[in-house]
């Protein structure tokens, strides 16, 4: 059976869950969620768990769900829709564009329709909340995707970002306030560690279509030492530096953590593979668990 036969046996089913919407807009629909699942799923759950830990009631943590959802999906979309040359010249079995199951202009659709439901999201944990939100997460992931993944500042955006989420989260309802400058900076070294470890495994395929961010232009030696050391001093910032003791919960996930950062990190996997990044969901999930351990309130 061809991968393009298995990725249309893997979609079939999604038809029995909407069995009011024609086969073809079905597999167009799974297609569209199948093409962004980790990273897409992995800041939602973690922004939602944050919601969660700073007070917002049920409505609240729901609305900042909803809004980093749909604020990832624009950026995955777009990022798939403005990569698409280069995914299939690079032979990405794991992007529905490269293999067929969906079309550019599809992914550009979906995506400007994510970020247009995303602005009514946002505003719903209040202004200043939305506009952080909407400028610091959803425009620098675009202006990643379009120009600054080429330049020598592509982890900025991945740093300003990360380090957004939480700031959106403590703005809105009921604190109105700005986050403990640990949270911020905790979410700003895994933002900028998330970008090392998720261009290791693709960066002979970027520098050969001529992306030549930071990472592309250290190489993968150095990308993999450097994703190791940002994600632990993110783990010693979270462990160490919050008011009150880690206590033995905290220490079991930091050590936990630097235990996933050194096998997400070493050499030995194969290219392309897509483990070191998850060994970077881990982490920040990792790091996740100990603020909500403590029951801090981050703001």
């Amino acid at each position: 059976m061809s991968p393009h036969d298995r990725r249309r046996e893997y979609l079939a089913p999604v038809s029995l869950y909407l069995p009011g919407l024609p086969v073809r807009a079905t597999h167009r629909l799974a297609t569209l969620l199948h093409s962004c699942p980790e990273p897409t799923l992995a800041v939602t759950a973690f922004v939602t768990a944050l919601a969660a830990a700073s007070g917002r009631g049920p409505g609240g943590v729901v609305a900042v769900g909803a809004a980093v959802l749909a604020g990832q999906l624009s950026i995955g979309w777009c990022n798939d829709a403005v990569d698409a040359g280069r995914d299939t010249v690079s032979g990405r079995r794991d992007k529905p564009i490269a293999t067929g199951d969906l079309r550019p202009r599809t992914a550009a659709v979906a995506a400007v329709v994510a970020l247009v439901a995303c602005v009514p999201l946002s505003l719903l944990s209040g202004l200043a909340a939305a506009a952080v939100h909407l400028t610091g997460v959803v425009a620098g992931g675009w202006a990643y995707n379009l120009v600054l993944k080429r330049t020598p500042v592509s982890p900025l955006p991945y740093a300003v970002g990360f380090a957004s989420l939480p700031v959106f989260v403590t703005l809105g309802p009921p604190t109105h306030a700005w986050p403990a400058w640990w949270a911020v900076v905790t979410s700003a070294l895994l933002g900028v560690g998330a970008h090392w470890v998720n261009a290791l495994p693709d960066i002979a395929d970027d520098l050969a279509t001529g992306v030549r961010g930071l990472p592309q232009r250290l190489g993968p030696v150095a990308c993999r030492r450097l994703a190791l050391v940002t994600m632990l001093v993110a783990v010693a910032v979270v462990t160490v530096c919050p008011p009150g003791t880690a206590g033995a919960l905290g220490w079991a996930c930091a050590t936990a953590a630097v235990c996933a950062a050194v096998m997400g990190t070493v050499p030995s996997w194969r290219e392309g593979s897509r483990w070191p990044f998850r060994a970077a969901i881990a982490v920040a999930g990792l790091a996740v668990v100990q603020l909500l351990s403590r029951g801090s309130v981050i703001a």
